[in-house]
């Protein structure tokens, strides 16, 4: 008999998730996670309406909003000319248009919101200091097999776990993520230590030839995110995307974006990965979630957004059946076509941000035509409810 009625493996921001989602539905859910505590890597974390409706859903939204920015203007600039590109306006007609606001945080501040009300939900326990490092599909259950030798049988089992899931190597068994040559380097700073170039209360990318630089404010405007992505000669090489590259490709740039350069850590990169769509999540009573699905580019930030879209659906799909393979069944068919078109725009997006010589210029001129109230063409990504 399994010990436990819905095992999730990863306490990130969607294992978290789905443990209010099931809870929600009346479902007893046990959560294990790798690290001694619940914690983020990283810093600045962009949640569109899709994610802000997922939210309220959840019934966190009030709460995180305390910690959130809500910024007036997405904007693009060019990175090499110092010059807008284009904008696309948040406020009261966005708000209007999508039902939920665009709001931008601390990844770190999302995740303590979604531990706290976890851990005031009587039908969730969790767990620290698991590395789950192997799943077995006992067709009527589920096992999680630990590195210290600990085993965990459960009625249903979510693989939350990330983009070196255990749990999609038991399922679809499909290889390494697939790399790109691109690194991004990160790191939050006061506010006061950042000019008013394109305004503090915007969230703005810089787009150049094989690079782009994003900056926005988070933890109730205290910091100032900032993320340096760009291509990288070397790579795949042993040292490629050093900090040496960093500076001399970021040379091309305008006066603003290479001083803003100059307040970014260098003592950590991060390699852009992803993994090509499948349609197979689910076998017998284990399903995925979030990046361990569907990994993606984070070139239209929707990496958590569609990891908290997925716990909704997979929240309805349980509630609407007491079969849990039918469950998982209809989850996968809800949410499969809508995260691969995500995950393969991510990649395009990047191919139009990085773009150089005349592609460059046609870019720019052809988006400098589009009106800041105009939303249509991102209707199907951020009006979508889950």
């Amino acid at each position: 008999m399994p010990e436990f009625e819905f095992l999730i493996v990863g306490g990130g921001i969607g294992g978290l998730a789905a443990a209010l989602a099931l809870a929600h539905q009346g479902r007893h859910v046990h959560v294990v996670e790798k690290s001694a505590e619940f914690g983020e890597i990283g810093a600045g974390l962009q949640l569109a309406p899709n994610a802000s409706h997922a939210l309220e859903r959840l019934g966190v939204l009030g709460e995180i909003s305390k910690h959130a920015v809500f910024p007036r203007r997405l904007v693009w600039g060019d990175a090499v000319s110092g010059d807008i590109i284009t904008s696309l306006d948040l406020g009261e007609a966005f708000v209007a248009r999508f039902g939920h606001p665009y709001l931008v945080m601390h990844r770190s501040d999302l995740l303590n919101v979604l531990l706290e009300a976890c851990r005031a939900e009587a039908r969730i326990a969790l767990e620290t200091g698991r590395d789950v490092v192997a799943i077995e599909d006992r067709t009527a259950s589920a096992v999680a097999l630990c590195a210290d030798g600990a085993r965990y049988e459960a009625a249903a089992l979510v693989g939350a776990d990330g983009l070196w899931s255990p749990t999609r190597k038991r399922i679809a068994n499909d290889g390494a993520p697939r790399a790109f040559p691109y690194v991004a380097y990160r790191g939050a700073i006061p506010i006061a230590d950042v000019s008013e170039h394109a305004g503090l209360d915007n969230v703005i990318m810089w787009v150049g030839p094989d690079l782009h630089f994003v900056q926005y404010p988070i933890r109730r405007g205290e910091l100032f995110n900032q993320v340096a992505v760009f291509k990288s000669p070397s790579f795949p090489a042993e040292d490629w995307g050093n900090p040496a590259e960093l500076e001399a490709h970021y040379a091309q740039c305008c006066g603003y974006v290479r001083k803003s350069l100059g307040m970014i850590n260098r003592d950590r990169r991060w390699a852009m990965v992803d993994r090509a769509p499948i349609s197979g999540w689910s076998r017998n009573r284990i399903t995925l979630l979030g990046d361990a699905a569907h990994p993606m580019l984070q070139y239209i930030a929707q990496g958590a957004c569609q990891a908290i879209e997925d716990t909704v659906s997979l929240g309805a799909r349980v509630a609407a059946t007491s079969d849990v393979e039918k469950a998982f069944e209809a989850y996968q068919a809800a949410r499969y076509l809508r995260t691969a078109r995500v995950q393969l725009s991510a990649q395009f997006f990047g191919e139009i941000c990085h773009i150089g010589g005349v592609g460059r210029m046609l870019r720019n001129t052809f988006f400098s035509a589009h009106a800041p109230g105009d939303y249509r063409e991102i209707e199907w990504l951020y009006g979508h409810r889950a």
